[in-house]
């Protein structure tokens, strides 16, 4: 007897066990798990396919809680309704959306809710019920469903302009063979139209030039920590281009001929700018401006003079503003950096070769008062 009494106490506590942990699962399922949720209905006047209680809750593509329970209404057959639990913290406000979404590669569906005004109003339970959230027209509606709609209205379209395509259709059928046979005809026709534009050899396209970064820098024992952004430098239409300028001395502009810049000289510039600070390693990071990052520092270019000086003799001159301001809006320095080098020639390579020099020199310059200032 006493043997049997400790088997029966055993096999109770093992029981027990079992059915606590079983009830521990399902409470972290449906309710949530630690700590205080808020619950809310969510209301679907259509159909939800494959939505179940234990499905997750997205706000803002971020997981916020789970569904925990799933009901029809007897009353009206269209209507949905979700019972949510979502952290507390979960800013759920009046004019919140609810839509489905569909997770992964298993394309399984969770509730997703979307912003909200910061001026709406938080949304509160009311005598003991959860508040309510209403979900958009077209919430819950499947990629398959949307597509066989789509091909139901397209196959209406055509039932509905059955006549007028077959017309079209019968057209282009008859245009092309009244091409075929008179192809002779249209090949003639076209040769004629080749030799009085005179058409021959592809003329050959201008040779295109690049802008070089600067390379040497004094050395410093430690990179700074501070993240620097370079925009958009700003320039006149003149600037603005691909054109390599020579500057006469009337102060007229022409082009270097056959030759022009790989991009506009604002957009090298700025590359070229960013790439000499990367080889100068002083900064944890420079970059252009990136929408989810906001820099320490940002520094605004614009460019003065870029061009090739014709009197008293030819020499390049390359001359750039810039302005450094911190994140709260502070101007940390300005100043104007100019370089002057001369010019063999205003031919293509010895024109570039001296803007190049310039831009060098001024480019490092740029650099050292940069990091300098920061």
């Amino acid at each position: 007897m006493e043997t049997r009494a400790r088997y029966i106490l055993i096999g109770s506590f093992a029981l027990a066990v079992l059915l606590a942990g079983f009830g521990f699962v399902y409470w972290i399922k449906t309710l949530g798990g630690f700590g205080q949720r808020a619950v809310y209905d969510v209301r679907f006047e259509q159909p939800v396919s494959g939505l179940t209680a234990g499905a997750g809750v997205l706000f803002n593509g971020i997981r916020a809680g789970t569904v925990t329970r799933i009901d029809l209404n007897p009353n009206n057959p269209k209507q949905v309704t979700a019972a949510i639990s979502v952290d507390p913290q979960t800013p759920i406000r009046a004019d919140t959306q609810v839509d489905i979404t569909y997770l992964g590669f298993t394309g399984a569906p969770a509730i997703a809710l979307k912003g909200g005004s910061a001026q709406a109003p938080r949304l509160t339970s009311e005598n003991g019920h959860p508040a309510v959230l209403i979900a958009a027209p077209d919430a819950g509606r499947s990629l398959t469903e949307s597509a066989q709609e789509t091909l139901r209205r397209v196959d209406d379209i055509l039932k509905q302009n059955a006549e007028p395509l077959h017309t079209a259709i019968t057209g282009i059928a008859t245009f092309a063979d009244m091409l075929g046979r008179n192809s002779q005809r249209v090949e003639g026709l076209i040769g004629g139209l080749e030799n009085l534009a005179g058409t021959g050899a592809p003329k050959q396209g201008p040779a295109i030039y690049d802008l070089a970064a600067a390379t040497a820098f004094p050395q410093i024992a430690k990179t700074i920590k501070g993240h620097l952004v370079v925009p958009d430098p700003s320039a006149i239409i003149l600037f603005d281009t691909q054109k390599i300028l020579i500057r006469s001395g009337a102060g007229t502009y022409t082009n270097v001929n056959a030759a022009q810049w790989a991009d506009n000289l604002p957009k090298l510039l700025q590359a070229r700018i960013v790439q000499s600070f990367e080889n100068a390693h002083q900064l944890s990071a420079v970059s252009r401006p990136l929408e989810q990052l906001t820099a320490e520092y940002r520094l605004e270019l614009a460019i003065r003079s870029f061009q090739i000086m014709l009197e008293p003799s030819p020499n390049a001159v390359v001359d750039v503003t810039a302005r450094l301001v911190s994140d709260k809006g502070v101007v940390a320095g300005a100043r104007m950096f100019t370089a002057s080098i001369p010019a063999k020639s205003t031919e293509a390579a010895d024109a570039v070769a001296a803007l190049n020099q310039a831009f060098s020199q001024v480019a490092g310059e740029i650099v050292v008062w940069t990091v300098g200032a920061i």
